[in-house]
C-alpha cells in the first residue's frame, strides 16, 4: 500500500497526524486547528483555494449557523427552564420517576436543539432540583449530560456532528440525510441509555457535595482563598495555632506572605500581624466567616494594586466556564473580568482540584468553576442573561427561574414545526429551511439581528469548514481509498458487519480524546471508502460513524457537556470511566447488531 501511495498523500496523512496531536493536547482550539488544517492543505497543494474555502458555504455549516440561531431563540422563551423547575416535586415524591422525566425532557429537547446550549441551561435547573430534593448533583448532572447526547443521535439536526457528516457524504455522491433518517436506532440508544443509566448507572454515580440549605454558603467545596489581616481583625498579633482560623474554623493555612518575605506551610506558634496575607483553604461557609466575623478582606487580586472589596450588600456565586465560552484559553487579568461583571473573583476549582496559583493569572478552560463575589443588585443583571446562550459563564447559584415568555415560545415552536415539516418531507433543503425559520424569527420580533449574531457558536462554524476541506483532501490524495483497501485487504473474510464493528469501535475511542467533529471528519472518508471497497452500500458505515462519533461517555474532554458538568458536579476523572466504559460497549454492541438491520448493506 504504501508504494502505491502519493506525495500529497503522505502530505495528507503527515498533516491528519499532527492535527490528532495538536486535538488531544488540547493546547489550541479546535477551530484553530481546523483552519491550520485547511491553511497547510491549500499551501501544500492537496486542496485548491476553492476547495479549501468551500467549507464555509457548505450547506451543512450554513446548517449549523442557523441551528444555533434557532437554538437561542428556543432557550429565550424561557420555556426549558420553567418545564425543568416543575420536576422539583416529581423528585420530592418519586425521586425514580424524577430522573425518568428528566432524562427524557433533555433527550426529547436535545433532537431538535443543540445540546450544548441546552446543558447550559440545565446545569443551574438540575443543581436547584438535587438541592430541594435533598440529593446530590452528581447524581444527576451525569445522566443530564448523556441524555442530550442520546436525544442528539436521534435526528439529523441534533448535533452539529450528524449534519458534518451529511456533509461529507453529499459531498462523496451519496444521497442527503433527511430529518429523521437516524430516527430507528437513535431511539433505541435512548431507550437503552436511559434504562442504563436509571437502574446502574445511578449505582455507580458518586453522591458528593450534598447541601441541604437554598444558600450557596453551605456548600461543602472546597476553594483557595488569599486573604488580608486588617487593623481590627481580632486575628492580629495571635499565633496560628490560637487564632480562631485553627481554633473555630479548622482552616488550612498554606502561606503568609509578609512584606517580601513567604512563609510556606508557616508554623503554628508564627505571630500573625496586621497587613499579613494568608492562602487559605477553605468551603464558602467558612469564607464568609472571614469576611464577617473576623475582618479580613478577601483579596481577589493578591497582587493587584486596584483591587477593593465590593462594598455594600454581596452575595456569594459560583459561575463555570461553558464549552466555546469567550473566557475560555484567558485569564481573568486578561478578560478584564472584575470591571466587566462587577465581580471580584475569590477562588478557581478546576477539575479535580483547587488551582493553586494566583487567581488574576490563571489560564481558564471549560469546566472550571469560578467563585466570586458581587453587588447583589448586579444579580438581576446576570440572571437575564442567563438566556443567551453565548454568555460566558454558566451562573450554578443564586439563579433564578426566568420568567416563561407564553407568546414567543408559541411562535418560536411553531417556526421549528415548521422547519422540520419541510425539511423532513422533502419541500425544501434543511439549510433552506432554517434560514427561513432564522428569518421569520426576527421577523416575528422574537430575535432581533444583534442577537442572531451572538448567538451563532462561530467556533464550532470554523471548526466544520476546516473539518470539511480534510475530507476533500483524503479523497483528492488518494488516501482515503488506500486506507480503506488496506482494511478491506486484511479484514474482509470476517464480512462487512465486522468491519463495520471495527469502524464504530475505532470512532468510539477516538472520540474520547479528541472533538466528536474531528473525529467524524476524519473517519467518515475513511468509512465511505471502504464502503465502495467492499462493494456494499455506504449508509450504515456512515450511520456507524455518526453514531460513534457522538457516543463520547468515557472520558469528561470527548464531548462538550461532559466537560461542562465535570467541575460543576463535582465529578473525578474516574467517575466517567466507571459508568462511561459499560455504556461505550452497549452501545457499540447495540450499534453492531442493529445498524445493519435498519440500514441494510
Amino acid at each position: 500500500m504504501l508504494e502505491s501511495l502519493t506525495t500529497d498523500a503522505y502530505i495528507t496523512a503527515s498533516i491528519i497526524g499532527a492535527a490528532i496531536v495538536l486535538f488531544i493536547m488540547d493546547k489550541l482550539s479546535v477551530d484553530l486547528i481546523a483552519l491550520l488544517i485547511m491553511g497547510a492543505l491549500v499551501v501544500l497543494g492537496v486542496i485548491s483555494p476553492a476547495e479549501g474555502m468551500a467549507g464555509f458555504s457548505n450547506p451543512a455549516t450554513m446548517t449549523v449557523a442557523f441551528m444555533f440561531v434557532i437554538s437561542a431563540a428556543i432557550l429565550k422563551t424561557g420555556s426549558l427552564q420553567f418545564v425543568a423547575s416543575q420536576l422539583t416535586k416529581t423528585f420530592r415524591n418519586h425521586y425514580q420517576r424524577g430522573v425518568v422525566l428528566l432524562m427524557l425532557m433533555v433527550s426529547s429537547v436535545s433532537a431538535f436543539i443543540n445540546n450544548t446550549p441546552v446543558v447550559a441551561v440545565m446545569i443551574p435547573v438540575t443543581i436547584q432540583i438535587a438541592k430541594n430534593s435533598n440529593r446530590a448533583a452528581s447524581k444527576l448532572l451525569i445522566p443530564v449530560s448523556y441524555a442530550s447526547i442520546f436525544g442528539g443521535m436521534c435526528t439529523l439536526i441534533g448535533t452539529s456532528t450528524n449534519i458534518l457528516v451529511s456533509g461529507i457524504a453529499e459531498q462523496n455522491g451519496m444521497v442527503p440525510f433527511k430529518m429523521f433518517d437516524f430516527a430507528p436506532m437513535g431511539l433505541v440508544f435512548v431507550a437503552a441509555g436511559s434504562l442504563f443509566m436509571i437502574f446502574i448507572g445511578q449505582k455507580l454515580l458518586p453522591s458528593r457535595s450534598v447541601d441541604t440549605e437554598d444558600d450557596l454558603e453551605d456548600s461543602l467545596i472546597d476553594y483557595l482563598a488569599e486573604i488580608e489581616i486588617l487593623e481590627s481583625s481580632e486575628l492580629a498579633n495571635k499565633t496560628i495555632l490560637s487564632s480562631p482560623l485553627v481554633k473555630e474554623l479548622e482552616m488550612e493555612i498554606l502561606e503568609l506572605r509578609r512584606s517580601a518575605t513567604t512563609m510556606n506551610l508557616p508554623q503554628g506558634d508564627t505571630t500573625l500581624l496586621v497587613e499579613d496575607i494568608l492562602k487559605v483553604r477553605c468551603n464558602v461557609s467558612k469564607m464568609k466567616q472571614l469576611k464577617d466575623q473576623l475582618r479580613v478582606k478577601i483579596m481577589p487580586f493578591a497582587d493587584d494594586d486596584e483591587a477593593e472589596e465590593i462594598a455594600g450588600k454581596s452575595s456569594f456565586v459560583e459561575l463555570v466556564i461553558p464549552t466555546d465560552s469567550a473566557l475560555e484559553g484567558k485569564t481573568l487579568r486578561e478578560f478584564d473580568f472584575r470591571r466587566r461583571f462587577r465581580a471580584a473573583p475569590l477562588a478557581i476549582r478546576h477539575r479535580e482540584e483547587v488551582l493553586r496559583d494566583k487567581l488574576q493569572d490563571v489560564r481558564l478552560r471549560a469546566g472550571d468553576v469560578i467563585l466570586v463575589e458581587m453587588k447583589t443588585h448586579f444579580m438581576d443583571l446576570w440572571k437575564s442573561n442567563t438566556r443567551d446562550q453565548n454568555i460566558p459563564f454558566i451562573i450554578l447559584s443564586e439563579q433564578g427561574i426566568l420568567n416563561f415568555d407564553k407568546r414567543s415560545f408559541i411562535i418560536v415552536i411553531s417556526v421549528v414545526a415548521a422547519v422540520i415539516t419541510l425539511a423532513s418531507t422533502g419541500v425544501l433543503p434543511i439549510v433552506i429551511s432554517t434560514l427561513l425559520g432564522v428569518c421569520a424569527l426576527v421577523l416575528t420580533g422574537c430575535l432581533n439581528m444583534k442577537e442572531v449574531y451572538r448567538s451563532i457558536q462561530w467556533p464550532i462554524v470554523f471548526l466544520l469548514a476546516g473539518a470539511l476541506s480534510l475530507g476533500v483532501a483524503m479523497q483528492n490524495s488518494g488516501l482515503a481509498q488506500a486506507i480503506a483497501s488496506a482494511i478491506v485487504n486484511n479484514l474482509h473474510e470476517y464480512g462487512p458487519i465486522a468491519i463495520l464493528s471495527g469502524i464504530y469501535l475505532f470512532t468510539s475511542i477516538m472520540t474520547e480524546t479528541m472533538s466528536n467533529n474531528a473525529t467524524a471528519a476524519l473517519v467518515a472518508p475513511l468509512a465511505i471508502a471502504t464502503a465502495h471497497q467492499l462493494d456494499v452500500s455506504p449508509v450504515p458505515f456512515v450511520m456507524a460513524v455518526m453514531f460513534a462519533a457522538s457516543a463520547s461517555f468515557m472520558t469528561p474532554i470527548g464531548y462538550q457537556t461532559n466537560t461542562m458538568i465535570y467541575s460543576a458536579g463535582g465529578y473525578k476523572f474516574k467517575d466517567f470511566i466507571k459508568v462511561g466504559v459499560w455504556l461505550n460497549i452497549l452501545f457499540w454492541i447495540l450499534g453492531t447488531l442493529l445498524i445493519p438491520v435498519f440500514f441494510p448493506f
